[in-house]
């Protein structure tokens, strides 16, 4: 039997960059599969989940920071290489904030991006090999519910939106932004301390049910994280 190839798809609207990025890929031993725009790439998604997505910020229809949004809303876990013309910081800082696994800048060459994609899919597999803590965390999304060591959490719509950002990446530090950008619809209007004050009263949620365990890290002057290691089972402390 052939061995499986893994599906890079690349999202980008510039059909020579595709060309030339579906060549490179192939002749790497990858299966490359190329869509224009955003809505092709959601469409592709539904059919077949890829290994990873290349995916190129200025697309026709949707912003690709949005579309990346939109996937991991569907909680679809894919590593992404954002690509991208522009040579703003900016675009670089809020790409990697957001969670994207590396930023690649137009121009650039192949061999390059294709060294990268192995980077990242062999990083995204030590990380999917390594514990994670989901006998601690389940969630249900179509009830919206979360369960924390099997006791279900009353949770607000933006207790409930945090806590599920936090869990698609363990250990991953979230800046106060990036979190404001992902769960708040409107994140223009609201400010740092909306999601201080949202993860306190989260965290006085999950304390209830684990007083002794820190399962939100604050990492001063950045942001926040969901422990990584938490223990598989809660024992109970004597009273």
């Amino acid at each position: 039997m052939m061995p499986i190839k893994p599906l890079i798809l690349i999202v980008e609207d510039e059909p020579g960059i595709a060309d030339t990025l579906q060549y490179a890929l192939r002749t790497d031993g990858f299966e490359a599969l190329w869509c224009a725009t955003a809505e092709a790439a959601l469409t592709a998604v539904a059919q077949r989940v890829p290994a990873l997505i290349i995916l190129d910020v200025g697309l026709p229809d949707m912003n690709g920071f949005e579309l990346f949004k939109r996937l991991r809303q569907s909680l679809i876990e894919v590593p992404v290489v954002f690509l991208t013309a522009r040579g703003a910081e900016i675009d670089r800082v809020v790409g990697l904030e957001l969670g994207a696994d590396d930023y690649v800048a137009k121009p650039f060459s192949p061999r390059e991006l294709v060294a990268r994609v192995r980077t990242v899919l062999r990083r995204a597999g030590k990380s999917a090999s390594a514990p994670a803590p989901s006998a601690v965390f389940e969630l249900d999304e179509g009830r919206r519910q979360i369960r924390f060591y099997g006791r279900p959490l009353d949770l607000s719509r933006y207790e409930f939106g945090l806590l599920k950002a936090l869990m698609r990446r363990p250990g991953h530090v979230f800046t106060r932004d990036a979190l404001l950008a992902q769960v708040w619809d409107d994140h223009s209007d609201s400010l740092d301390r909306t999601v201080d004050a949202h993860v306190k009263t989260l965290r006085a949620k999950l304390k209830v049910i684990a007083p002794q365990l820190e399962a939100i890290r604050t990492h001063r002057g950045t942001g926040y994280a969901l422990a990584e290691d938490l223990p598989a089972v809660l024992h109970s402390t004597p009273h």
